[in-house]
């Protein structure tokens, strides 16, 4: 089992499929792909997202407070077996600092962690800190599977800081029914094709050159939630009675 702790300050943009063409060979000189995305490719990602029957959770997220967390499940693969590997993640923003926890898990133990309870059989401290971390917060959030989004995903890490990275979603397919990771993707597109999620993943300040490319493209900063943008879409007057299924 295995783990990984992020804490790093998210920006995003909103590109068009022009903006996008003209920013990708700039960032080039100064960024490398990932090692997923060389010669162009891109790779998947799959995740289900955990409310409570009211919808608690992104509520309270689009409400924007000082902190705010959420619980998630995520594969680079659909999962065919209860034995594949994911990754549980806690994700909380603290004052706009974002720390992510996450451990790999089997599907199977992820699931029974989750439904009932049972705490995966851990290897390390550092896992022991995130099971508990992630006990708690199930202990006081009852919640259950409650949006499917999957995107695909072009990613890049800088040249003199590997921490530095820069991602390109899109794609970004929705669904509330079949709630499953095992699932093949499908559902509602959650905007229009040609329109590219960007968001820039730093430790620190946004290095000069980014900026003044960003500004010559005239590529502005926005407020941005995968889960917040489609719970919009679902419950129009955000009321959890009235959302729908797709």
């Amino acid at each position: 089992m295995a783990i990984t702790a992020f804490k790093r300050y998210e920006m995003k943009f909103m590109l068009t499929q022009a903006q996008l063409d003209t920013l990708i060979p700039k960032l080039l000189e100064y960024m490398n792909p990932d090692d997923h995305c060389q010669n162009g490719k891109e790779y998947s990602i799959y995740n289900l997202y955990y409310d409570t029957s009211d919808h608690n959770l992104i509520r309270h997220s689009l409400s924007k407070p000082y902190y705010k967390e959420k619980l998630r499940l995520r594969s680079y693969f659909v999962p065919t077996s209860s034995n594949d590997k994911v990754f549980l993640e806690l994700k909380k923003k603290i004052g706009g600092i974002v720390n992510k926890r996450r451990a790999v898990l089997t599907l199977k133990e992820a699931d029974d962690f989750i439904n009932f309870g049972k705490r995966p059989v851990t290897m390390n401290t550092m896992t022991q800190q995130v099971v508990n971390e992630i006990e708690y917060f199930l202990s006081h959030n009852d919640v259950a599977p409650a949006v499917y989004i999957s995107y695909k995903r072009l990613a890049f890490f800088g040249k003199a800081d590997k921490d530095f990275r820069v991602t390109f979603d899109y794609d970004i397919t929705t669904r509330r029914t079949e709630l499953s990771l095992e699932k093949a993707s499908y559902g509602e597109q959650l905007f229009d094709k040609g329109k590219y999620l960007m968001e820039v993943k730093i430790s620190s300040a946004v290095p000069m050159w980014l900026s003044k490319i960003l500004s010559d493209l005239f590529i502005y900063r926005t407020g941005f939630s995968k889960y917040g943008q489609e719970y919009q879409n679902a419950c129009p007057h955000l009321y959890p009675s009235q959302c729908v299924n797709y």
